[in-house]
This record gives structure tokens, C-alpha cells and sequence, in this order.
């Protein structure tokens, strides 16, 4: 017979398990000592604009500069050094050279103290309130469906017969080809559940799978398939949507807009490349920049810092954030079987 619990034991654990149900944060990843740290400043400063209840969270490799993590500090982020990780070679000889690093920041899934987290690039700004999504039902991969229109995709089938998720009817998939791809997201913002054990997976099955272009996108795409819920594209604007999709697209109703266009980043934008004259995106870059220069919107006084709920030295956890919870949503779009795009020729 199992020995009985003591009431007080009880009461304690029913309270830790309330207190990590309500603790959320939103995360991004930042490598390197270069200009990506504009990004998540600006990203601390449009959460703070649109008064989100979350803090951020900044997963870093070793290699960003401590000055680079004050500004962070300075502007209220939680900020946590993470270990590298290295693809197998196989995974890498495919994949575009500026995705390769990314693959550590599946190590986010390792943040075990939240119980739910919203990922954002450093390149993306939020305009509207998004806590909400916090809310949507557990046991599921939340993202906004990718476009296949732009020539990064060349070396797909989608692409190359003009087939695209965000508008299905234009072009039919055609029947020689088989099967409908799979619904394909875009992974600079999703919504996740934190799990030791779904990191492990993510790990052991990294170093066994085929090398694709897209690196850890492609990579997310194969693992979360079964899993994968759509939702609006309110919730992360790929700025090209905006020339191959104009129908989908009204921006008065845009949450989330992600600066992945090249040429778009706001802190590098020129207005020289391609569709980067056009108004509508050089007002988007202004609106980025008005945020990002607001004084306001600073979280602290220049020489101030606060505490991390997690130390970068020794991992350890402090009191648990609790938050009110706001209202559900979901999308619901059919699922088809997976077809991962094949790697270019060697």
C-alpha cells in the first residue's frame, strides 16, 4: 500500500503545477556580435507598445558581446546563453549558409519553466496585442503557412509549376505529381510547448534526417507534420505576400510583420532592392523605426538592469511568472500528406 501524502504536500504541488500553467514568454535567438541586436530591441519595444503581459526571452550562443546583453537587460529581456548545436554534415551540404545556425535555437524547446512560449526572429515586430495565442488549445505546433512564390523556393516542385498554399485554386497540383504537399509553415513565429523530452527527439532525430535547403524550417516542417495547426496570416506578414498575394493581404488588420524580405530589415533598409520602393513597405519600415526610437518605450534607465527568473550560469529557477489569461482562438485548415521538397543537385 502506497503511503498516504500529506495534505501540505498536496497543496504544494496543485500550487506549482497552477503556477507553471500560467507561466509564458515569448523567446527569440540571437548569434553573433553584429547588427540582429537592433531587432530584438525593437521586438522589446513593440511587445511593450502593445502592453503584452509576457516578457521575452532571448536564447544567445556564447558569441554575442556582453554589451549586446546589457542593451538587452536595459530593455527588460530575460536573457539566456544556450549551447550551439551542430548538424550532422549531410544536413549541412544543402542548406543555405545563413539558416545552418539556427538550428540552435531548438534548444528553446529545453525552457522547460514556461509552459507555453511564443517564438518571433529578430526580424519581426509586433503591432497589435498577440497574447491571446497563449490561449489556444495544448498538444498542438501553431504557425501561419509559408509562400512558395519567391525564387528561394526554385528548387521545388511548388515553384517551379507555380502551385502555392496561399491560393491553392490558382494553380491545381497535378495528379502525375502524386499527393498534395503537406501545409508548410513559415517558422519565424510559432507557438510551442516547452518539453525536455521533445527536445531529445528533435535531437536524436535531426542526426538522421536527409539534407534539405531550408535548414531547421524544413526540419520543424518534417517533425511537427502530424501536429501542425494554421493560423492566420495576421499573425506573421512574410513581407512577400505583399506583391505575390495582395488579395490575402490588408494591412489594417496585420498583428505581426516579418522583415525577411531582402533588403527589408529595417535597421540596414536602403530602399534599393527589389519591391522595396514600393510605399506600403517603406511604411512599414517607418512604423518599425518610430517604435524603435521611442523613449518611451524603454523598459528601465539607462544605467539599470533586472533579474533574470533563470541565471545564465547556473540554470537555476526563481519565482514562476503568473499571468491572466485572455481569450482563445484557432484555425482549423485540412491537413495533406507531407512532401518535403527534394535537395538540389550536387
Amino acid at each position: 500500500m502506497n503511503p498516504e501524502i500529506p495534505p501540505v504536500d498536496l497543496l504544494f504541488r496543485a500550487k506549482a503545477a497552477a503556477a507553471k500553467k500560467n507561466c509564458r514568454a515569448y523567446v527569440t535567438f540571437l548569434a553573433g556580435c553584429g547588427d540582429y541586436v537592433k531587432g530584438v530591441v525593437g521586438l522589446a519595444k513593440g511587445l511593450r507598445k502593445v502592453k503584452s503581459a509576457y516578457p521575452l526571452v532571448v536564447a544567445v550562443l556564447a558569441d554575442v558581446p556582453e554589451d549586446h546583453r546589457l542593451q538587452l537587460r536595459r530593455q527588460g529581456c530575460i536573457v539566456r546563453q544556450i549551447q550551439p548545436i551542430d548538424p550532422p554534415d549531410n544536413e549541412v551540404q544543402f542548406s543555405m549558409p545563413y539558416y545552418v545556425l539556427n538550428y540552435s535555437k531548438l534548444r528553446i524547446w529545453e525552457f522547460e519553466e514556461y509552459s507555453k512560449m511564443v517564438y518571433l526572429d529578430a526580424d519581426i515586430q509586433v503591432f497589435h496585442n498577440i497574447d491571446h495565442l497563449f490561449d489556444m488549445r495544448d498538444g498542438y505546433f501553431y504557425a501561419v503557412m509559408d509562400c512558395f512564390c519567391e525564387k528561394t523556393w526554385s528548387h521545388t516542385p511548388q515553384y517551379n509549376i507555380g502551385y502555392c498554399q496561399q491560393c491553392p485554386e490558382k494553380v491545381s497540383w497535378p495528379t502525375e505529381l502524386g499527393q498534395r504537399p503537406s501545409l508548410y509553415f513559415n517558422a519565424g513565429m510559432f507557438v510551442f510547448e516547452p518539453s525536455q523530452l521533445t527536445f531529445d527527439c528533435l535531437l536524436e532525430t535531426l542526426m538522421a534526417t536527409v539534407p534539405t535547403p531550408f535548414a531547421e524550417q524544413d526540419f520543424l516542417n518534417m517533425f511537427f507534420e502530424k501536429i501542425y495547426k494554421p493560423i492566420p496570416l495576421v499573425y506573421n506578414l512574410v513581407l512577400a505576400m505583399m506583391w505575390r498575394h495582395p488579395q490575402n493581404v490588408d494591412l489594417d488588420t496585420v498583428k505581426v510583420v516579418h522583415y525577411c524580405a531582402a533588403g527589408s530589415k529595417p535597421w540596414r533598409f536602403s530602399g534599393n532592392e527589389e519591391n522595396m520602393e514600393r510605399e506600403d513597405i517603406k511604411t512599414l519600415v517607418q512604423k518599425w523605426w518610430n517604435i524603435y526610437n521611442d523613449p518611451s518605450l524603454d523598459h528601465l534607465g539607462s544605467g539599470d538592469t533586472i533579474p533574470d527568473p533563470i541565471s545564465e550560469v547556473d540554470g537555476k529557477s526563481n519565482d514562476l511568472q503568473q499571468v491572466a489569461a485572455a481569450n482563445s482562438f484557432l484555425a482549423a485548415v485540412p491537413t495533406y500528406p507531407n512532401l518535403m521538397p527534394a535537395p538540389p543537385a550536387a
